[in-house]
């Protein structure tokens, strides 16, 4: 008899039930505190809605539509509370006493009380709508309990990138809407790059006449299989930016462009090609690259990667560059002004007679000082404007300016040298699974992505501050951000699936204290009731796989195979004669007994699938019971 293998089996809850048996009650991010009291507070009709500040009105009345939604009745307001009037009272008295963006619930069976700063408040009203179920005999309940907390980071962001995929509006704040339900605070959106420019700058109107149209995209992965010869076109005018600022700051998220430079700048030489080294030549091409239309002049960049064409360092260069910020800092209030700084190829610069000269009369060294000498006049000129810049860690080559905050992206290493110069750093590596746009699984029905594996469960066991870094230094990590890159993302729904569940994750790690985490917890109870709601909603997502199958190989005999559905209402199909699972193969009731001979293998796939009809990729598990493994090339 071969070894027994038993994966865990716990039964099949409903939404309710999952948060009832829930120690965090079902919150996300989790909380610094929840103490739980006996007894529960009956949400209905008649109990008074008391929100007395002026500042705090807009989140009273996000709190009282939500209440519409579950509950179908609004509450009514009112000054004060009267003998022994239920009520939900908003307040900021207390709040001096919180720590920054910090806020107080309590919850008894006579009253709901949220106590917080503005923004405080705020995020009270996110936790308070996640724990109201919906309502039953016209009532809904709410657990008594208190509830302390705060963010572990001042900087909690995600980032968007419309360069490669234009993107609406109405999706912008969708992603707005998104980021704010969790409690980050700053949208990093990424608005210029070779494939498009995607933001109205009045003077340099060909920046969006000719920078934001592309004739064609790549089909496949890169290198591709083809274009698709159809044309690219999509910008954000300064009017709907503003919409876009504001909407944001309704929500208290920073909104922080990025304007890429001197690197990913095609789209601006295309443009205006006199920002080349070298105006007359044809824009650099991969070898046999599928392109779309005319080769020659300066054109958009119709495949993804790195290219040679980047800004010239003139003080023509530098004048464009600075009326561009100019009309961006008057749209973005923000402190910070990102300047990307990445992947910046230096073969121009290197070829470049000019360029050649200016190393010389700088007496920078070499391209890399010549790139820190771009870099630092662009933040001398931010700084004077009374900004800051963030830059991608590239910006670290040839010396660091002076008063720039590193994102860390190329793993851990340029953000731990940054906060060794007491520089402020966020940490973004792909090695932490902050890279949303790699796969979520090893399946093949995976869709096409850019590459790399970044499960929801790798990003929830990233800490961004690294264990290398002495206690002062740590102070520097000031927060985490995610970053979403859309070369193969063309529509919105591909954007969800990619963001869902690691949404979950980037906010946990981004606001809740280290000694919160519970990878078990957060799996198995909280991110399936997030889920669940989300379901039917219209929004896309990533549905996890089986609870408890592992993929890839297994080695033994007999197995005794128990699953768990991922989320509440989900069904789990599955095979054993190597065909794909669907609704039409067998549903997944108990425990699978499975024996293979000796020298044989089984497969087991599974798929999952939502009450709304959502399903997940296939899982598949082999048992080899000493078989020879096949070799693929």
């Amino acid at each position: 008899m071969k070894p027994l293998f038993l994966f865990v089996i716990s039964s099949l809850f409903v939404c309710q039930g999952y948060a009832q048996t829930d120690p965090n009650l079902g919150i996300i991010p989790v909380p610094v505190s929840i103490k739980k009291s006996t007894g529960s507070f009956q949400l209905e009709k008649t109990v008074a809605l008391i929100s007395n500040e002026t500042s705090n009105a807009r989140t009273a009345d996000l709190l009282n539509a939500f209440i519409v939604l579950q509950g179908g009745f609004a509450l009514r307001e009112a000054k004060t509370v009267t003998g022994g009037q239920k009520a939900v009272v908003l307040t900021s008295k207390g709040a001096e006493r919180l720590p920054e963006e910090g806020y107080l619930i309590q919850i008894t069976p006579g009253q709901v009380k949220l106590v917080g700063s503005e923004k405080g408040l705020f995020y009270a009203v996110q936790t308070l709508m996640q724990l109201m179920p919906k309502k039953t005999n016209d009532k809904i309940s709410l657990p008594a309990v208190e509830i302390n907390d705060y963010p572990r980071f001042s900087y909690r962001g995600l980032h968007l990138d419309v360069g490669r995929h234009f993107f609406p509006v109405s999706f912008v704040k969708k992603y707005i809407d998104i980021i704010a339900q969790y409690k980050l605070n700053t949208f990093h959106w990424h608005l210029t790059e070779d494939q498009g420019w995607r933001i109205e700058i009045k003077k340099y109107p060909k920046l969006t006449t000719v920078g934001s149209v592309r004739k064609g995209t790549l089909l496949g992965h890169y290198p591709g299989v083809g274009n698709d010869d159809l044309e690219h076109r999509g910008f954000y005018t300064q009017e709907e930016v503003k919409q876009v600022v504001a909407y944001a700051a309704s929500k208290y998220i920073t909104v922080i462009p990025e304007i890429e430079m001197p690197g990913h700048s095609s789209a601006a030489i295309a443009a205006y090609p006199e920002l080349s080294c070298f105006p007359d030549r044809d824009t650099p091409i991969k070898e046999n690259a599928p392109w779309s239309g005319s080769r020659k002049g300066k054109q958009l960049q119709q495949t993804w990667g790195v290219f040679d064409d980047v800004y010239v360092p003139s003080e023509n260069t530098f004048k464009f560059l600075q009326d561009v910020l100019d009309e961006v800092m008057a749209l973005f209030p923000s402190k910070y002004i990102h300047i990307g700084g990445d992947e910046c190829p230096k073969t121009y610069w290197k070829e470049s007679p000019f360029c050649q000269q200016l190393i010389k009369d700088l007496n920078v060294g070499d391209e890399h000082g010549l790139q820190s000498y771009f870099i630092q006049r662009i933040e001398k000129y931010l700084n004077a404007k009374g900004r800051s810049i963030i830059g991608w860690d590239e910006i670290l080559e040839g010396g660091l300016a002076p008063n720039a905050t590193v994102m860390s992206w190329r793993g851990e290493k340029g953000g731990i040298e940054a906060a060794q110069q007491n520089h402020n750093v966020i940490m973004t590596p792909g090695s932490g699974g902050l890279y949303i746009d790699h796969r979520q699984s090893n399946s093949p029905d995976e869709p096409l992505s850019i590459g790399g594996l970044a499960p929801y469960t790798k990003l929830y066991a990233y800490d961004p501050v690294p264990k290398v870094l002495t206690a002062d230094q740590q102070k520097y990590i000031i927060g985490v951000q995610a970053n979403m890159w859309t070369e193969y993302m063309e529509t919105p729904a591909r954007v969800e699936y990619q963001l869902f569940p690691r949404i979950y994750a980037l906010a946990e790690i981004a606001w809740s204290p280290i000694d919160k985490k519970d990878l078990t917890n957060f799996v198995e109870q909280r991110v399936p009731v997030h889920l669940a709601k989300l379901d039917g909603t219209g929004t896309n997502y990533w549905v996890p796989t089986p609870l408890g199958q592992p993929e890839g190989t297994v080695k033994g005999g007999d197995f005794s195979v128990s699953l768990k559905t991922p989320i509440p209402g989900a069904k789990i199909f599955y095979t054993l004669d190597g065909f794909r699972p669907s609704e039409n193969t067998t549903p997944y009731v108990s425990e699978l007994k499975i024996n293979v001979p000796q020298g044989q293998k089984k497969s087991l796939k599974t798929i999952v699938i939502m009450p709304s009809g959502k399903r997940s990729v296939v899982t598949e598990t082999v048992f080899n019971n000493g078989a020879p493994e096949v070799k693929t090339k």
